[in-house]
């Protein structure tokens, strides 16, 4: 029977199955509106106000057209409530927990990872990605702007430094619950090479933990040029998938999942090939992704497939699951491997030679 032939019996059916569809098509008001709020450097008004805040007091301390003001700010504010990010108290708004990771002063401020996702280059190739399914271009974002999304950041210093900046906030988070939860990872190491680390931030909060090891960042001469390093931290350019410095431990933060299984094989190898044995101490330490759909957390699982999609649109990589990771460790010939999932939606995984 033809849908429209059951809106007489199934009435509720019809409208929720539409609802459903709204509210996914309309996903990107929230995201957005989170982009505004950021922009118009709401939550730091609001936290420099120093308690409940009026909306004529927010109204009045905005860089904005008033004629926009309390309609406007209110319908914004009324959906940035109902995500999460602010409380409307009776005396006025709130920050909550997670916009306090938007505070300009908060060291683990998340503000540019938020900006550059969903900056319009960044942006672009969700349009492209039903025309990439018909052509043979590499990505979506290929197909979008014409050449990979690393070239393009390469050749575009604007976008290398919103990336930049977006990876640096990312790993200020990471990191400091990583030496806080996980310092174990690297107690007995003596030299560790993060690989991709672009300017530096894993490497400098590992270094600043442990001074007795000596951490050296690898990546890219467009990334690292002009930094410099300090007692026992130091900057090396070059290729991962010609060759990796040697040391105890190699890191790969976020960094598989923007390459195929074939392009991880390659990159593995190389590091594999830069780590002493097992027994000597070497190992492989990657922060990464494994999607897990078993511990009843749907919004995480949400998140983590929002990753992988992410992955197919801007790079050739893919998030993965543990046998997926376990194939791959064994075909670069690693022989063995440890899950910590203490990182949230990410986990950190020992491979070991």
């Amino acid at each position: 029977m033809a849908l429209h032939n059951k809106i007489g019996d199934e009435t509720n059916e019809v409208l929720a199955a539409q609802a459903h569809i709204l509210n996914h098509v309309l996903n990107y008001v929230n995201s957005m509106s989170l982009k505004c709020a950021i922009q118009l450097g709401i939550p730091d008004i609001i936290h420099s106000h120093g308690r409940a805040m009026t909306r004529s007091d927010l109204v009045n301390a905005l860089p904005i057209n008033k004629s926009k003001g309390h309609e406007c700010i209110y319908r914004l504010m009324r959906i940035l409530i109902h995500t999460g990010f602010f409380i409307e108290g009776e005396e006025g708004y709130l920050l909550t927990p997670t916009s306090r990771l938007l505070l300009k002063n908060e060291p683990l401020n998340l503000a540019p990872f938020v900006q550059a996702h969903l900056d319009p280059i960044l942006m672009d190739p969700w349009h492209s990605l039903g025309e990439w399914f018909a052509n043979g271009d590499s990505t979506p974002f290929a197909t979008a702007h014409g050449k990979p999304l690393f070239d393009y950041a390469g050749d575009d210093p604007r976008l290398n430094r919103i990336f930049n900046e977006a990876m640096e906030s990312d790993a200020r988070l990471i990191m400091s619950v990583l030496i806080k939860n996980g310092k174990r990872v690297f107690e007995g190491l003596t030299s560790l090479v993060d690989v991709g680390g672009g300017i530096g931030t894993v490497a400098k909060a590992i270094s600043n933990a442990f001074p007795e090891l000596k951490c050296s960042v690898f990546d890219l001469p467009h990334v690292v040029e002009g930094l410099e390093g300090g007692n026992n931290l130091s900057y090396i350019t070059g290729d991962m998938f010609k060759s990796v410095p040697s040391a105890d431990a190699i890191l790969l933060k976020w960094i598989l999942h923007d390459w195929s299984d074939e392009d991880c094989a390659k990159i593995l190898k190389k590091c594999k090939e830069a780590i002493p044995s097992k027994e000597n101490g070497g190992k492989v330490i990657v922060i990464d992704t494994v999607i897990d759909n078993q511990k009843g957390d749907d919004k995480s699982f949400e998140t983590q497939l929002f990753l992988d999609v992410l992955m197919m649109v801007h790079v050739s990589g893919k998030e993965r699951n543990e046998q997926e990771w376990a194939k791959l460790f064994s075909d670069a010939g690693f022989s063995d491997y440890k899950i910590s999932p203490i990182l949230g939606l990410r986990s950190v995984i020992e491979v070991y030679p």
